[in-house]
């Protein structure tokens, strides 16, 4: 039985630690495994992990590129023909187009752009609309109406 004054770690899981430069009978003597001269036999030298041994380093080899403009405003775009999924006379802003489906995020703002047809009249609020799109939306019998924001 285990008790506390017989506990023992299993067979093989504790290791001795390696005790170099103690003589030609260790093995690991004289130069204690280090090699001969240079940096690496010397005590405090260590190369950094990314260095390459001399040749040009990765971060300096692959060209430098990209820029992330800090006030780019992400338009969530929707096109005429997309319309053609509400009912004559609807009223379509943000919230109507996310529960459409046409769009992803309410909080982006709309633009809405003229590729396509469109035969029915609707009332469209949004941030933004191309020429193209307005007249279409008007030639349609419809209106577009430009909201803040």
């Amino acid at each position: 039985m285990n008790e506390l004054s017989n506990l023992k770690p299993p067979a093989g899981s504790r290791k001795n630690r390696k005790r170099v430069g103690r003589g030609p009978g260790s093995g690991k003597g004289k130069t204690s495994g280090r090699g001969q001269k240079g940096a690496n036999a010397r005590s405090g030298s260590k190369k950094r992990p990314w260095f390459e041994g001399g040749q040009m380093p990765l971060q300096r080899r692959v060209p430098k590129g990209g820029f992330k403009p800090l006030n780019r405003v992400a338009w969530s775009v929707v096109n005429v023909s997309s319309l053609a999924c509400f009912e004559a006379g609807d009223e379509v802003n943000p919230e109507a187009l996310a529960k459409a489906g046409l769009i992803r995020k309410i909080t982006d703002p709309v633009k809405v752009l003229g590729d396509g047809e469109i035969s029915i009249s609707l009332t469209v609020k949004a941030h933004k609309f191309s020429k193209s799109a307005e007249a279409k939306l008007t030639a349609a019998g419809g209106s577009v109406e430009v909201i803040g924001g």
